[in-house]
């Protein structure tokens, strides 16, 4: 059995994503300026920077038996991610996001899950997972989030398990989040999506961040975009500083930070280097357009 650093578990989509002038609200109009179609879905954005960065990688989703499962299978196999966890189904169509991003990066999404949501827990090979140091989770918009929840309980302890809720798992809450925080030993989520998942009494990012220590979760990270990210490790707090580049999309940006942060992490590095190295790889991510265009080679990592 091929051993891994890191293996993903999420939703695999086609993003069309369009340029726009604007990202409008109800009732505006906004005009297309131009578009592109890459291979994306969370983890698997996650998963290939990692693989850039010379980790063993491996993935476990579905996709369907048509045009846009057979491109987000390659395009896995391109970037050297293991694909013996992926589970292709019969009928049905892969999962696809529409996706509009602004003249100053900024995006809206639209979801379209197809057979993402059909994962069932027999169809997962255990042995693929428990050849992992990491099994790194991220959002499903139906029920395979059971799937995963059923997996956390058949793995063993000395596994690392990372969480990236998405706004998706996030606007949820932490009720219906607590299987999987319970097992969960690093969770990496943007400021936005810590403020859905503890709620409204909370008045800073400190006293957000504190609430998931009732989970016995090691390492709590914060993407806070243009103001870098917020680390908190077994009660010291950390503070790290973005890059300044000229950004040209932020899609993907979340996930290119934590291939940077669990590729510190795998390598033994401290928080605060993981963090750096996290904000230099989605600095890298957003100077480009897509997921996973600009981000860096292993040569390349400072």
């Amino acid at each position: 059995m091929k051993k891994f650093d890191v293996t993903g578990f999420g939703a695999l989509n086609i993003d069309v994503l369009y340029n726009v002038n604007k990202i409008t609200h109800e009732d505006e109009e906004a005009f297309i300026t131009d578009y592109d179609i890459f291979c994306g879905g969370s983890a698997a954005n996650t998963v290939i920077g990692l693989s850039k960065l010379e980790m063993n990688t491996g993935f476990i989703g579905k996709i369907a038996n048509d045009h846009y499962g057979k491109l987000l299978l390659k395009n896995l196999q391109k970037e050297n991610v293991d694909t013996d966890g992926i589970i292709i189904e019969k009928e049905g169509r892969s999962g696809n996001v529409i996706g509009f991003v602004d003249e100053k990066g900024n995006r809206a999404l639209y979801v379209d899950p197809g057979v993402n949501d059909l994962i069932d827990i027999s169809e997962i090979n255990m042995g693929y997972i428990e050849n992992s140091k990491v099994l790194h989770l991220t959002s499903f918009v139906g029920n395979s989030v059971d799937a995963q929840e059923s997996t956390l309980d058949r793995i063993e302890d000395n596994i690392t398990v990372s969480l990236d809720p998405g706004r998706i798992y996030a606007e949820r809450g932490t009720i219906f989040l607590k299987n999987i925080l319970n097992r969960t030993d690093i969770i990496l989520i943007n400021e936005k999506e810590l403020n859905y998942l503890t709620g409204k009494k909370y008045n800073s990012l400190e006293e957000r961040a504190k609430v998931l220590e009732e989970y016995n979760i090691d390492v709590v990270v914060v993407k806070r975009g243009e103001k870098g990210s917020y680390i908190k490790d077994h009660g010291e707090n950390y503070y790290m500083e973005p890059f300044n580049v000229n950004c040209k999309d932020t899609t993907g940006a979340g996930d290119a930070f934590n291939a940077g942060f669990l590729y510190g992490f795998i390598k033994g590095k401290d928080i605060q280097k993981s963090g750096e190295i996290g904000n230099f790889i989605a600095s890298c991510c957003i100077q480009e357009s897509g997921s996973i265009k600009g981000l860096p080679e292993i040569s390349e990592l400072k």
